[in-house]
């Protein structure tokens, strides 16, 4: 979970005075990050560098991306007119993701590359708020009260999500993940009617590679999100592996869950709860060990080393 960057030094090095979607629009500091925790590290896997609002960005979207802040959304869609800016996503709008990704399949060798986008309810409270929000307010008071705008709405950033998928698809990635951050703020009922079937859209379109779908504090929608679509169902640290193959059900694979912070105290901690982990995880049908959300930024980068050779060396 975010591997590039945040924590390691390089990353900091390359990234200085450089804008975070001027950054992700750059083949080859898009190359040079991905590659960095690869070579650090030796994961299994490479994530591709990029952000979730990329692909609003490429299509005319007035936002940018705020140190400590995070996207703003210069004017945000409060009405049937904002849906005009949403319009599809073609190859030729993000060509520098094709030209990276094409670029990483060659530098990566055997290390497989993990492409990824934005879900419709996280990308839709961003376009909504504004920005980030503790509440999403307007969110659902849309989602409520303006259903058929809603709806409008989810159907656009499902054909761009989809399609942003399928470019990075075509490009190399062997594998794709579903970001849905800010989805926990939904009751499962609220969930079923306003986002899984576009969520459910999405995973349908993409269904030659490997589908990893996660969601920050959604340990109550865990079994629908079972049921949208996806190989792998990503974990935050607030339920144990074990309950949560019990949630999800059989048929999917896991992915997670150490907390973050865990990375912040001392390293028997952190063996002993990552170590905890990884047997939990043997109830699943497949584990993929990750973190429960993004790497921290004080992390210590040989905290990250120990865990890798920890993971690798687990039987």
């Amino acid at each position: 979970m975010r591997q590039a960057g945040r924590s390691l030094p390089e990353y900091l090095k390359v990234r200085e005075g450089v804008p975070m979607l001027q950054a992700c629009a750059t083949p080859e500091l898009v190359v040079e990050i991905t590659m960095q925790p690869v070579r650090r590290y030796g994961v299994d896997a490479a994530i591709f560098f990029s952000d979730i609002v990329v692909p609003l960005k490429a299509i005319g979207v007035d936002l940018d991306i705020k140190p400590g802040v995070g996207p703003v959304v210069a004017d945000p869609i409060r009405d049937a007119r904002g849906l005009e800016v949403l319009r599809d996503l073609e190859p030729d709008d993000v060509g520098y993701v094709t030209e990276s990704i094409r670029a990483l399949v060659g530098e990566l060798g055997g290390t497989p590359l993990i492409g990824f986008a934005g879900a419709p309810f996280t990308l839709a409270s961003y376009l909504i708020e504004g920005g980030p929000s503790k509440n999403h307010d307007h969110t659902k008071a849309m989602m409520y009260g303006e259903p058929r705008l809603w709806h409008a709405l989810m159907d656009r950033l499902t054909s761009i999500v989809a399609r942003h998928l399928r470019i990075q698809i075509d490009a190399g990635a062997e594998a794709i993940q579903l970001f849905d951050s800010w989805v926990g703020a939904v009751a499962p009922d609220d969930y079923r009617e306003f986002v899984m079937p576009y969520t459910r859209r999405i995973f349908e379109a993409v269904t030659d590679v490997p589908r990893i779908h996660f969601g920050v504090g959604t340990g109550e929608l865990l079994a629908l999100l079972g049921e949208v679509g996806a190989d792998v169902v990503g974990v935050d640290w607030r339920v144990p592996l074990d309950e949560a193959a019990r949630r999800v059900g059989p048929g999917k694979a896991l992915q997670g869950n150490l907390d973050p912070a865990i990375l912040l105290a001392p390293w028997e901690a952190v063996e002993r709860k990552a170590t905890d982990i990884l047997r939990r995880g043997g109830q699943a049908e497949g584990h993929v060990f990750n973190l429960g959300h993004g790497v921290l930024p004080s992390t210590d980068p040989d905290q990250l080393k120990r865990l890798t050779e920890l993971v690798h060396a687990f039987r």
